[in-house]
């Protein structure tokens, strides 16, 4: 039986998990009309999704840090708030700019959202349920996955996509009401400053190598702000192994085998995925010629496997070595991708929905015990860290996923307009990025195997 704080920290907790991917699956089903509204070309429209996850992933180390100093649930509330009126914000916009900029805000809003909601509903969770409670907000994470494509496509066909900020905003009130009664707020650790200057390193690095990674085809810039995010980013690696108050303890968490190749492993799925469903929005919408409301019925398939098979993946990662179900996960992924090389003009709907199912299976084993492995493999007040490190690899993962897509689009097909883009093009992009990702999968498979076992080693969780 749940107490009363058990059950409102899991129905907040769920309803951002919610939140999230519903905004950015929902999104991107939008895109084609998004683009056709507001004049926006193809490479730009990459931004819509992309600034959101950079933001996020910039700021959700730092968060995690204050956050395991100060205190978690004021940070949830607040990005709650943040997400909510700027998806108010974000559903007035009339220029590309100004729904550009909100989707920067809403992402930071998102980071303070991820880097403590796990923890907060790890923290309240006995062990033993640990991974069914995990399980539990994985699956509403796949419903929201699922239901943005549909709930997304009707929107955008019978209201428009301006009405998916709008929903998004009532979405964040409920959501807030139900954060009021959360109490758990575990005590900070040995953590007794926040590292500013760290901070500062890792956040202006990360959107320095990200950006500049994307236009490195198009802009003699780009090189170098590849180059500096590099050296900032070294920078915070010097920085935190020599710091007294690190943002996050490199030398503890990279002893830690099972973290470190778990959070690899995330990373690398994550980079693998993200990607999909931008490029099959536009596939269904351009070359297949679906309306938003039909393409989304199609891309369905996907998420509702996954929130089938997460809950059972992550009550088996309770008894199962997460290590051996999420392994299968990332090989079945690697498999759906290669499909992908396939897909043509005249490709049947049903072959893309089975390679969605493939997917689907992959991601819905791999997610719930990976997520289970990292957060079992800390002591409790490191889970605030160890929350936000995991959803760092999520959004970095993700970021890195669109800026490949970015890049490889730009130096493809350049800046046209996306209903200009031409088919041949576009699809040799698709095969190419979805190529890649395959082989970034191979490596997945090998960071998941080598994480070792979590269930043999318990003792380690008391310090």
């Amino acid at each position: 039986m749940l107490t009363e704080e058990q059950r409102f920290t899991l129905i907040a907790v769920c309803i951002t998990s919610f939140l999230t991917p519903f905004t950015g699956s929902a999104i991107n089903i939008a895109i084609p009309a998004i683009g056709k509204d507001i004049g926006a070309n193809i490479v730009a429209l990459t931004w819509i999704s992309t600034s959101f996850m950079l933001a996020s992933a910039a700021l959700l180390l730092p968060v995690g840090s204050m956050a395991d100093i100060k205190g978690r649930k004021p940070i949830f509330m607040a990005g709650i708030a943040i997400f909510g009126l700027t998806g108010l914000v974000g559903g007035l916009a009339r220029t590309s700019s100004l729904l550009l900029a909100m989707r920067v805000l809403q992402g930071m809003g998102g980071a303070l959202i991820f880097s403590t909601g796990m923890a907060i509903l790890t923290a309240v969770t006995p062990p033993g349920m640990r991974g069914k409670f995990l399980g539990i907000n994985s699956a509403v994470v796949y419903v929201g996955v699922s239901v943005g494509p549909v709930l997304g496509g009707f929107i955008t066909h019978y209201l428009g996509w301006r009405y998916i900020f709008f929903f998004i905003t009532f979405l964040t009130l409920m959501a807030l009401l139900a954060a009021t009664r959360i109490k758990t707020d575990v005590a900070p650790g040995k953590m007794t400053g926040f590292d500013l200057a760290g901070a500062a390193f890792y956040t202006s690095g990360l959107v320095a190598l990200m950006y500049g990674l994307s236009i490195i085809a198009t802009a003699a810039m780009g090189k170098w702000l590849l180059g500096l995010g590099v050296v900032l980013l070294a920078l915070f690696v010097y920085r935190e192994l020599n710091s007294e108050s690190p943002l996050i303890e490199l030398r503890v968490l990279l002893r830690n085998r099972s973290f470190a190749f778990s959070n690899l492993a995330a990373f690398i799925n994550y980079m693998a995925t993200s990607g999909v469903t931008f490029l099959l929005s536009i596939y269904l919408q351009m070359v297949k010629g679906l309306s938003a409301q039909a393409a989304g019925m199609v891309m369905l398939s996907q998420p509702v496997i996954m929130a089938l098979v997460s809950p059972y993946s992550g009550r088996m990662s309770d008894k199962v070595e997460p290590q051996i179900v999420a392994t299968w996960g990332m090989a079945l992924t690697m498999v759906g991708l290669i499909m992908y090389q396939f897909v043509n003009p005249d490709t049947s709907l049903i072959y893309v929905a089975i390679t969605l199912v493939v997917m689907g299976l992959g991601f819905g084993l791999f997610a719930s015990p990976n997520n289970n492995a990292v957060m079992s493999s800390v002591p409790a007040h490191q889970y605030g860290i160890a929350s936000s490190t995991l959803s760092t690899m999520r959004l970095v993962g993700q970021s890195f996923s669109m800026t490949v897509v970015a890049l490889i689009i730009g130096a493809v097909m350049g800046k046209v307009k996306i209903d200009a883009a031409e088919i041949g093009p576009f699809l040799l992009s698709m095969r190419l990025i979805l190529g890649l990702f395959a082989v970034t999968c191979v490596g997945g498979i090998f960071a998941s195997l080598a994480r070792g076992t979590i269930h043999a080693e318990p003792d380690r969780l008391k310090g």
